[in-house]
């Protein structure tokens, strides 16, 4: 399995995205997750921003990235597309982050829902739309060759059944999961349940883990964390991470494990990464 981690891990740090390439080449860490803005920012154009935009060329990307041997794992395109606007905002901007993906030699794109139930839809309207959109997108990631994974990160998809319509939406090898250890357990779930039902389609994984303190006010009322403050290997879901890599393993996995937590400028996702590799040696998973 390869190492990687989400770049929003340096958010609070505000590092810019070749920073975040210099922290993987220090930690001997060779591929990388970031997400993708659909146009130009302020805190991007000053810097200060460690994630990628459209304005940026991805050729010359890929050129930095193999100056620094490090890859991307998965380009993060999650605008919600189980809402009414899912159809005018996200199949544009996941389309051109997919036309990006491809020419910086990145093999995967994420997609995921909303957080909460579509204002003005009932379950199964809302359901169609996503149908409708999937079809469209997983067209073109066909062409592309390049896996249009669905995020565990929202109302339907910490929803184990919901999830499984979501992944029959298209028949498709190119229709996968990215499975989140930390979303799947902060809406009520575990991690094990989805690893266990669905670890064929998965393509790329989040490892979050989640504190005590954030599971005993929220789990069970939330759907997803979007940056955890608790490093991998500390939380109350560390045991349910360890199993669900055991999960993988036996099913031949061996794709990417982004680790997702605040970076703090490094000490809590360098202790992630420590408790990451030494779980792997653990579990004889090999790092690829």
């Amino acid at each position: 399995m390869r190492i990687s981690f989400h770049t929003d891990a340096f958010s609070s740090v505000c590092w810019n995205f070749e920073k975040c390439l210099q922290w993987a080449k220090r930690n001997k860490v060779r591929a990388i997750e970031c997400g993708l803005v659909d146009g130009v920012s302020w805190m991007h154009g000053l810097g200060y921003y460690p994630h990628l935009s459209t304005a940026d060329d991805p050729v010359a990307l890929r050129k930095t990235m193999d100056d620094y041997d490090v890859h991307l794992s998965q380009i993060d395109a999650a605008y919600p597309l189980s809402g009414k606007d899912g159809p005018y905002y996200g199949i544009p901007y996941v389309l051109n982050a997919m036309r990006y993906a491809k020419l910086c030699g990145c093999p995967r794109v994420c997609t995921t829902d909303g957080l909460h139930k579509p204002e003005g839809l009932d379950d199964n309207e809302a359901m169609g739309l996503m149908k409708r959109t999937y079809q469209t997108l997983v067209e073109v990631a066909e062409r592309y060759e390049i896996d249009l994974t669905i995020e565990i990160h929202g109302y339907f998809t910490t929803n184990i059944e919901r999830l499984a319509e979501m992944l029959n939406f298209v028949d498709s090898p190119r229709l996968c999961l990215n499975l989140d250890t930390g979303n799947s357990f902060i809406a009520g779930g575990n991690p094990i349940d989805f690893a266990s039902r669905f670890a064929k389609k998965v393509s790329h994984v989040h490892i979050k883990d989640v504190s005590k303190a954030l599971a005993d006010s929220l789990r069970g009322g939330a759907t997803g964390i979007a940056v955890s403050e608790s490093a991998v290997g500390d939380g109350v879901n560390a045991d349910n991470i360890r199993k669900t890599l055991e999960i993988l393993r036996d099913n031949g996995y061996d794709g990417p494990l982004s680790i997702e937590c605040a970076g703090e400028g490094g000490p809590l996702i360098e202790k992630s990464l420590d408790w990451l590799r030494k779980t792997l040696k653990e579990l004889n998973i090999s790092e690829n």
